[in-house]
C-alpha cells in the first residue's frame, strides 16, 4: 500500500498507526491514555487538531468507544485505541457496533494480563479479538502487523475494510510493535472528498430523510434473521480478505506459526537453523480473523510438525490445531486420534502432523535461541 518511491521516515509503531489513520481519512478519534499505546493518542491529539478534525480524550474507555459509535453513525471515519484492560472495557461498545453494522477501527497495543498485569508486550488478547470479545454472535476483522511499515499499511486497510463491510476492524499489535522504531514509507493522504459515501448515516440533513440505527430487535426471529445476514457477509469476507505470509514451508522439516513480534523472533530462529542444515518454515497469519485455515491446512498435508510460537499460553495454537483437523477432515491428510489428557503445553496429535506450542505470558518475549532449541527438541536433532 505504501509508495516505494516515497522517502522513509523513522517512527514508532504507535506513531505510524496514528499518521496512517489520519492519511486514511480518520475524521474523529476518541481515546483514553494507557501504556504502551500512549504515543498513539499523543500523536492524534497534536495532528488531528492541526487538521481541524475531531480529537477527544474521553473520561473513560467506555465513553471513548461509545463516542466512536456515535461519530460513525453520523458519518465520520472514526477510531479509538487502547491496550488490553482498556480494550476489555470497550467490548460492550464493540458488540453494539457489530450489532448495528457500524464501521469503526479499534487499535489494541497488547500488554500482559489478565487484570492490570504488566506494561510489557504480550499476545494474550488473541481470543478476545478473534472470537468477538463482547456478547452475542459477531466477528471483527483482525489485522496483525509485524513491523512499523505494516502498522501503517494495515491501519489504512482497516479503515477501508470497515467501510466495505460495515463492521468493526481491529488492528492487533503487541506492545513491542507499538514501541519499536523503524523506517516507514507512509501512504499518500486520501482527500476527504474521496472517502466512501455513507448513505446509511443518521440525521435529517442535506435533504435526507431521518434515519435510525440500532442493534436491538425484540422479536427473536427478526434478530436471528439479522444475525444470519451478517454471518453470510462474514462468509464473503472469508473468501475475499484472508492474508498471510509463507516462508519456506513446502520443504520444511518443521513449520513455525507465529504473528507480530513472535514472527520476527521466528525469522531469527530460521537463520540459526540454516547454519545447522535444518529447514524451518514460517507461516504468519496477517488476518487473525478470518484465519487462513485452508492455507495452513495444505501445509499440514505433508505431515510435518508445527510449532506455534506465541506470547500467550495457548491461543493461536488452537487455530493451528483447527487448521490441521480441517485438513484431515477434508481428506488432505490422514486423520489420527487426538490423545486424551494431553497437557496444554504438550504436543497435540491432530492428524499426520503434530502441533506443538512454545508459549510465554506476562510480557515475556521468546528468544531466537529458545525457538530453535525447541524445534530441535521436536525434531530430535
Amino acid at each position: 500500500m505504501s509508495d516505494s518511491s516515497a522517502e522513509k521516515v523513522l517512527m514508532k509503531g504507535n506513531e505510524a498507526i496514528a499518521e496512517a489513520a489520519i492519511r486514511a481519512g480518520c475524521t474523529a478519534y476518541f481515546g483514553y491514555p494507557i501504556t504502551p499505546q500512549n504515543e498513539l493518542i499523543a500523536y492524534m491529539a497534536k495532528h488531528m487538531l492541526a487538521r481541524n478534525r475531531v480529537f477527544i480524550q474521553a473520561e473513560s474507555e467506555t465513553a471513548a468507544i461509545n463516542m466512536v459509535y456515535g461519530a460513525s453513525c453520523a458519518g465520520a471515519r472514526a477510531m479509538t485505541s487502547s491496550s488490553s484492560p482498556g480494550i476489555s472495557l470497550k467490548q460492550e461498545g464493540m458488540s453494539y457496533a457489530a450489532g448495528a453494522d457500524i464501521p469503526l477501527v479499534l487499535v489494541n497495543v497488547v500488554r500482559g494480563g489478565p487484570g492490570l498485569g504488566s506494561i510489557a508486550p504480550a499476545q494474550s488478547d488473541y481470543f478476545q479479538a478473534t472470537r468477538g470479545g463482547g456478547h452475542g454472535d459477531y466477528r471483527c476483522i483482525v489485522l496483525a502487523p509485524k513491523s512499523v511499515q505494516e502498522c501503517a499499511d494495515l491501519t489504512c486497510l482497516a479503515f477501508d475494510l470497515a467501510d466495505k463491510y460495515r463492521m468493526p476492524v481491529i488492528v492487533l499489535a503487541d506492545g513491542m510493535i507499538g514501541q519499536m522504531m523503524e523506517g516507514v514509507t507512509l501512504p499518500p493522504e486520501k482527500p476527504l472528498s474521496a472517502l466512501p459515501k455513507r448513505d446509511w448515516a443518521v440525521g435529517k440533513m442535506a435533504g435526507r430523510d431521518a434515519r435510525h440505527i440500532t442493534s436491538i430487535h425484540l422479536v427473536p426471529e427478526e434478530l436471528e434473521a439479522k444475525t444470519r445476514d451478517r454471518f453470510a457477509r462474514y462468509e464473503t469476507i472469508k473468501a475475499a480478505e484472508i492474508r498471510f505470509e509463507e516462508i519456506g514451508c513446502s520443504d520444511a522439516d518443521l513449520v513455525l506459526v507465529a504473528y507480530g513480534t513472535s514472527a520476527r523472533v521466528c525469522l531469527g530462529a530460521r537463520m540459526l537453523a540454516e547454519k545447522e542444515g535444518i529447514k524451518l518454515g514460517i507461516f504468519r497469519p496477517i488476518t487473525l480473523w478470518p484465519f487462513p485455515y485452508a492455507a495452513l491446512g495444505k501445509i499440514a498435508a505433508n505431515g510435518k510438525p508445527f510449532l506455534a510460537v506465541e506470547m500467550s499460553l495457548g491461543q493461536l495454537v488452537e487455530d493451528v490445531k483447527l487448521s490441521v483437523f480441517e485438513a484431515a477432515a477434508s481428506g488432505a491428510a490422514p486423520l489420527g486420534v487426538a490423545p486424551s489428557g494431553v497437557a496444554p503445553l504438550g504436543a497435540i496429535a491432530a492428524n499426520g502432523a503434530k502441533v506443538h506450542l512454545l508459549g510465554h505470558s506476562g510480557g515475556v518475549i521468546p528468544t531466537e535461541e529458545e525457538v530453535f532449541a525447541e524445534a530441535k527438541k521436536i525434531l530430535k536433532r
